[in-house]
Protein backbone atom coordinates (compact mmCIF):
# COMPACT_ATOMS: atom_id res chain seq x y z
CA UNK A 1 0.00 0.00 0.00
CA UNK A 2 1.33 3.62 -1.01
CA UNK A 3 1.93 5.36 2.56
CA UNK A 4 3.17 8.78 1.15
CA UNK A 5 1.52 12.19 1.37
CA UNK A 6 1.29 14.60 -1.54
CA UNK A 7 4.11 15.93 0.47
CA UNK A 8 5.95 12.87 -0.16
CA UNK A 9 6.42 11.93 3.10
CA UNK A 10 6.13 8.33 4.45
CA UNK A 11 4.05 7.20 6.73
CA UNK A 12 5.68 6.27 10.02
CA UNK A 13 4.35 4.14 12.97
CA UNK A 14 6.84 7.12 14.52
CA UNK A 15 3.41 9.30 13.77
CA UNK A 16 0.87 6.43 14.76
CA UNK A 17 2.70 6.85 18.39
CA UNK A 18 2.37 10.33 18.37
CA UNK A 19 -1.22 10.99 17.77
CA UNK A 20 -2.54 7.78 20.06
CA UNK A 21 -0.19 9.71 23.06
CA UNK A 22 -1.89 13.01 22.50
CA UNK A 23 -5.47 11.84 22.44
CA UNK A 24 -4.68 9.31 25.46
CA UNK A 25 -3.22 11.97 27.72
CA UNK A 26 -5.48 14.72 26.38
CA UNK A 27 -2.34 17.28 25.89
CA UNK A 28 0.62 17.66 23.70
CA UNK A 29 2.83 18.87 26.48
CA UNK A 30 1.62 15.43 28.55
CA UNK A 31 2.25 13.35 25.26
CA UNK A 32 5.77 14.96 24.91
CA UNK A 33 6.37 13.86 28.59
CA UNK A 34 4.87 10.27 28.20
CA UNK A 35 7.16 10.32 24.70
CA UNK A 36 10.19 11.33 26.10
CA UNK A 37 10.64 14.49 23.49
CA UNK A 38 10.08 18.02 22.97
CA UNK A 39 6.49 19.77 22.80
CA UNK A 40 7.73 21.22 19.62
CA UNK A 41 9.16 17.51 18.16
CA UNK A 42 5.22 16.51 18.90
CA UNK A 43 3.39 19.04 17.45
CA UNK A 44 6.13 18.93 13.87
CA UNK A 45 5.65 14.84 14.03
CA UNK A 46 1.34 15.55 14.34
CA UNK A 47 1.71 17.88 11.21
CA UNK A 48 3.54 15.63 8.93
CA UNK A 49 0.85 12.77 9.83
CA UNK A 50 -1.96 15.26 8.81
CA UNK A 51 0.06 16.23 5.61
CA UNK A 52 1.16 12.94 5.05
CA UNK A 53 -3.06 11.87 5.36
CA UNK A 54 -4.49 15.01 3.59
CA UNK A 55 -7.00 15.63 6.59
CA UNK A 56 -7.04 17.33 9.40
CA UNK A 57 -6.84 14.92 12.59
CA UNK A 58 -7.29 16.69 16.10
CA UNK A 59 -9.36 20.01 17.13
CA UNK A 60 -7.51 21.99 19.34
CA UNK A 61 -7.74 24.83 21.93
CA UNK A 62 -5.97 26.01 24.60
CA UNK A 63 -7.05 23.71 26.80
CA UNK A 64 -8.80 20.64 25.10
CA UNK A 65 -7.65 18.57 22.36
CA UNK A 66 -10.36 16.64 20.60
CA UNK A 67 -10.09 13.83 17.50
CA UNK A 68 -12.05 14.77 14.46
CA UNK A 69 -14.04 12.44 12.87
CA UNK A 70 -11.11 11.31 10.29
CA UNK A 71 -9.50 11.83 13.34
CA UNK A 72 -11.24 8.79 15.34
CA UNK A 73 -11.11 6.83 12.10
CA UNK A 74 -7.39 7.17 12.08
CA UNK A 75 -6.65 6.45 15.40
CA UNK A 76 -8.63 3.25 15.71
CA UNK A 77 -6.76 2.25 12.52
CA UNK A 78 -3.77 3.40 14.33
CA UNK A 79 -4.37 1.49 17.18
CA UNK A 80 -4.91 -1.70 15.36
CA UNK A 81 -1.53 -1.02 13.00
CA UNK A 82 0.39 -0.81 16.63
CA UNK A 83 0.00 -3.66 18.24
CA UNK A 84 0.41 -5.81 15.48
CA UNK A 85 3.36 -4.07 15.38
CA UNK A 86 4.43 -4.91 19.03
CA UNK A 87 3.24 -8.39 18.45
CA UNK A 88 5.45 -8.88 15.76
CA UNK A 89 8.73 -7.39 17.61
CA UNK A 90 7.72 -9.47 20.73
CA UNK A 91 7.40 -12.73 18.09
CA UNK A 92 10.69 -11.81 16.63
CA UNK A 93 12.55 -10.85 19.88
CA UNK A 94 10.63 -14.75 21.52
CA UNK A 95 11.61 -16.81 18.32
CA UNK A 96 14.45 -18.70 19.47
CA UNK A 97 13.20 -18.98 22.92
CA UNK A 98 10.81 -21.44 21.93
CA UNK A 99 10.87 -24.43 19.96
CA UNK A 100 7.78 -25.40 17.34
CA UNK A 101 7.37 -29.13 16.12
CA UNK A 102 4.75 -29.78 14.06
CA UNK A 103 3.28 -33.02 13.30
CA UNK A 104 0.07 -34.43 11.40
CA UNK A 105 -1.34 -36.91 13.33
CA UNK A 106 0.88 -37.69 16.51
CA UNK A 107 4.58 -36.24 17.93
CA UNK A 108 6.84 -39.03 19.12
CA UNK A 109 4.31 -41.29 20.11
CA UNK A 110 5.29 -43.41 23.08
CA UNK A 111 7.95 -41.21 23.59
CA UNK A 112 6.29 -37.75 23.82
CA UNK A 113 5.54 -37.17 27.40
CA UNK A 114 9.58 -38.06 28.30
CA UNK A 115 10.77 -35.89 25.25
CA UNK A 116 8.77 -33.03 26.58
CA UNK A 117 10.54 -33.95 30.47
CA UNK A 118 14.17 -34.02 29.17
CA UNK A 119 13.44 -31.14 27.18
CA UNK A 120 12.11 -28.69 29.88
CA UNK A 121 14.83 -30.54 32.12
CA UNK A 122 17.63 -29.95 29.74
CA UNK A 123 16.71 -26.88 27.93
CA UNK A 124 14.42 -24.98 30.46
CA UNK A 125 15.39 -21.63 28.41
CA UNK A 126 13.36 -22.60 24.99
CA UNK A 127 9.88 -23.59 25.47
CA UNK A 128 8.87 -26.86 23.51
CA UNK A 129 5.65 -26.40 21.76
CA UNK A 130 3.96 -29.43 19.88
CA UNK A 131 1.34 -28.21 16.86
CA UNK A 132 -0.46 -30.63 15.05
CA UNK A 133 -1.43 -29.53 11.56
CA UNK A 134 -3.00 -31.88 8.83
CA UNK A 135 -0.49 -31.27 6.00
CA UNK A 136 2.00 -33.57 4.78
CA UNK A 137 4.89 -31.51 5.87
CA UNK A 138 3.08 -31.41 9.87
CA UNK A 139 3.09 -27.66 9.36
CA UNK A 140 6.33 -26.67 7.84
CA UNK A 141 5.83 -25.55 4.77
CA UNK A 142 2.94 -23.22 5.99
CA UNK A 143 5.53 -22.27 8.45
CA UNK A 144 3.47 -22.95 11.23
CA UNK A 145 6.44 -24.66 13.04
CA UNK A 146 10.31 -25.25 12.86
CA UNK A 147 10.98 -28.68 12.92
CA UNK A 148 8.40 -30.95 12.08
CA UNK A 149 8.27 -35.07 12.36
CA UNK A 150 7.28 -36.79 9.92
CA UNK A 151 5.98 -40.57 8.88
CA UNK A 152 4.54 -40.33 5.25
CA UNK A 153 6.58 -40.73 2.40
CA UNK A 154 7.36 -37.64 1.40
CA UNK A 155 9.53 -36.32 -0.81
CA UNK A 156 12.32 -35.24 1.69
CA UNK A 157 15.39 -32.98 -0.85
CA UNK A 158 13.41 -29.97 -0.29
CA UNK A 159 14.06 -30.59 3.64
CA UNK A 160 16.96 -30.57 5.58
CA UNK A 161 16.21 -34.07 7.51
CA UNK A 162 17.70 -36.35 9.90
CA UNK A 163 15.93 -40.20 10.34
CA UNK A 164 15.16 -40.99 13.76
CA UNK A 165 14.14 -44.60 13.80
CA UNK A 166 11.00 -46.98 12.93
CA UNK A 167 7.61 -47.38 14.57
CA UNK A 168 6.25 -50.78 14.05
CA UNK A 169 2.44 -50.90 12.53
CA UNK A 170 -0.62 -51.61 14.48
CA UNK A 171 -4.02 -52.10 13.14
CA UNK A 172 -6.76 -50.28 14.78
CA UNK A 173 -10.51 -51.61 15.35
CA UNK A 174 -13.77 -51.26 17.16
CA UNK A 175 -13.54 -52.34 20.78
CA UNK A 176 -16.42 -55.34 19.91
CA UNK A 177 -14.80 -56.33 16.64
CA UNK A 178 -14.24 -59.99 17.18
CA UNK A 179 -11.11 -59.40 16.06
CA UNK A 180 -9.84 -57.09 19.24
CA UNK A 181 -10.10 -60.43 21.12
CA UNK A 182 -6.92 -61.70 19.11
CA UNK A 183 -2.98 -60.81 20.17
CA UNK A 184 -2.21 -59.62 16.77
CA UNK A 185 -3.19 -59.82 13.20
CA UNK A 186 -1.48 -60.44 9.94
CA UNK A 187 -1.11 -57.91 7.35
CA UNK A 188 -3.04 -60.25 4.68
CA UNK A 189 -6.04 -60.58 6.47
CA UNK A 190 -6.89 -56.81 6.57
CA UNK A 191 -7.23 -57.50 2.95
CA UNK A 192 -10.73 -58.77 3.50
CA UNK A 193 -11.74 -55.67 5.24
CA UNK A 194 -12.61 -52.14 4.41
CA UNK A 195 -9.88 -50.05 5.18
CA UNK A 196 -9.70 -46.22 6.56
CA UNK A 197 -7.43 -44.45 4.74
CA UNK A 198 -5.71 -40.77 4.50
CA UNK A 199 -4.09 -39.99 1.25
CA UNK A 200 -2.73 -36.65 2.74
CA UNK A 201 -0.93 -37.37 5.18
CA UNK A 202 -1.40 -41.01 6.52
CA UNK A 203 1.17 -43.74 6.67
CA UNK A 204 -0.74 -46.34 4.93
CA UNK A 205 -0.82 -47.08 1.22
CA UNK A 206 -2.24 -49.94 -1.07
CA UNK A 207 0.67 -51.00 -1.71
CA UNK A 208 1.40 -52.88 1.57
CA UNK A 209 -0.43 -55.54 -0.62
CA UNK A 210 -0.33 -57.26 -3.91
CA UNK A 211 -2.60 -55.59 -6.09
CA UNK A 212 -4.89 -58.50 -6.71
CA UNK A 213 -5.08 -58.84 -2.87
CA UNK A 214 -6.05 -54.76 -1.72
CA UNK A 215 -8.76 -53.87 0.74
CA UNK A 216 -11.64 -52.04 0.17
CA UNK A 217 -10.96 -48.45 0.83
CA UNK A 218 -12.90 -45.42 2.44
CA UNK A 219 -11.01 -42.43 2.16
CA UNK A 220 -11.23 -39.44 5.24
CA UNK A 221 -9.84 -36.37 5.71
CA UNK A 222 -7.37 -36.54 9.32
CA UNK A 223 -7.48 -38.67 12.29
CA UNK A 224 -10.74 -37.66 13.82
CA UNK A 225 -12.35 -38.61 10.45
CA UNK A 226 -10.05 -41.71 10.79
CA UNK A 227 -11.27 -42.69 14.40
CA UNK A 228 -14.52 -42.38 13.70
CA UNK A 229 -14.98 -44.20 10.64
CA UNK A 230 -12.86 -47.04 12.93
CA UNK A 231 -15.12 -46.75 16.43
CA UNK A 232 -18.58 -46.81 13.60
CA UNK A 233 -17.14 -50.48 13.09
CA UNK A 234 -17.28 -49.80 9.01
CA UNK A 235 -13.36 -49.55 8.55
CA UNK A 236 -10.38 -50.54 10.45
CA UNK A 237 -7.32 -48.59 10.01
CA UNK A 238 -3.69 -49.00 10.02
CA UNK A 239 -1.03 -47.23 11.86
CA UNK A 240 2.28 -46.49 13.21
CA UNK A 241 3.00 -46.93 17.06
CA UNK A 242 2.41 -43.74 17.60
CA UNK A 243 -1.03 -43.26 16.77
CA UNK A 244 -1.83 -46.26 19.40
CA UNK A 245 -0.01 -44.71 21.87
CA UNK A 246 -1.35 -40.78 21.61
CA UNK A 247 -5.21 -41.87 20.59
CA UNK A 248 -7.11 -44.27 22.51
CA UNK A 249 -10.56 -43.14 22.16
CA UNK A 250 -13.20 -45.16 24.21
CA UNK A 251 -14.40 -48.11 21.43
CA UNK A 252 -11.43 -47.98 19.74
CA UNK A 253 -8.79 -51.08 20.01
CA UNK A 254 -5.14 -51.39 18.63
CA UNK A 255 -4.00 -54.95 17.86
CA UNK A 256 0.18 -55.04 16.60
CA UNK A 257 0.27 -56.64 12.94
CA UNK A 258 2.96 -59.43 13.06
CA UNK A 259 4.02 -59.40 9.61
CA UNK A 260 4.20 -55.55 8.21
CA UNK A 261 7.30 -53.36 7.53
CA UNK A 262 7.97 -50.55 10.17
CA UNK A 263 7.40 -47.16 9.31
CA UNK A 264 10.24 -44.59 9.18
CA UNK A 265 10.20 -41.45 11.62
CA UNK A 266 12.26 -38.50 10.12
CA UNK A 267 12.67 -35.24 11.63
CA UNK A 268 12.40 -32.28 8.67
CA UNK A 269 13.44 -28.75 8.80
CA UNK A 270 13.76 -25.41 6.63
CA UNK A 271 17.69 -25.66 5.04
CA UNK A 272 17.92 -21.90 5.77
CA UNK A 273 18.05 -20.32 9.18
CA UNK A 274 17.36 -23.48 11.01
CA UNK A 275 16.25 -23.02 14.73
CA UNK A 276 19.55 -22.88 16.92
CA UNK A 277 18.12 -25.77 19.00
CA UNK A 278 17.46 -27.93 16.09
CA UNK A 279 20.52 -30.08 16.47
CA UNK A 280 19.50 -30.84 20.30
CA UNK A 281 15.84 -31.78 19.24
CA UNK A 282 17.39 -34.04 16.49
CA UNK A 283 19.39 -35.59 18.95
CA UNK A 284 17.11 -36.27 21.74
CA UNK A 285 14.63 -37.97 19.54
CA UNK A 286 17.13 -40.44 18.27
CA UNK A 287 18.15 -40.98 21.79
CA UNK A 288 14.63 -41.64 22.65
CA UNK A 289 14.23 -44.03 19.59
CA UNK A 290 17.04 -46.07 19.63
CA UNK A 291 15.94 -48.62 21.84
CA UNK A 292 12.81 -49.61 19.73
CA UNK A 293 14.53 -51.31 16.56
CA UNK A 294 18.27 -51.47 17.33
CA UNK A 295 19.14 -53.35 14.16
CA UNK A 296 17.47 -51.14 11.86
CA UNK A 297 20.04 -48.93 10.05
CA UNK A 298 20.35 -45.22 11.06
CA UNK A 299 19.66 -43.42 7.85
Amino acid sequence: MDTRGENGAGLELKHLRYLVAIVDTGSFTDAALELGVSQAAVSRTLLALEKTLGVRLLHRTSRTVEPTTAGMQALSRARLLLASADELVAEAASGHSRLHIGHAWSAFGRHTTEFQRRWHRDHPDIELRLVRHNSSTGGLAEGLCDLAVIRSAIDLKPWSHAFVGHEDRYLALASDDPWARRRSIRLAEVATRTLALDRRTGTTTLNLWPQSERPAVEHVHDIDDWLAAIASGRCVGVTPQATAAQYRPDGITYRPLRDAEPVPVHLIWRRQAPHPATHAAVTLAIDLYRVDHPTHPRG
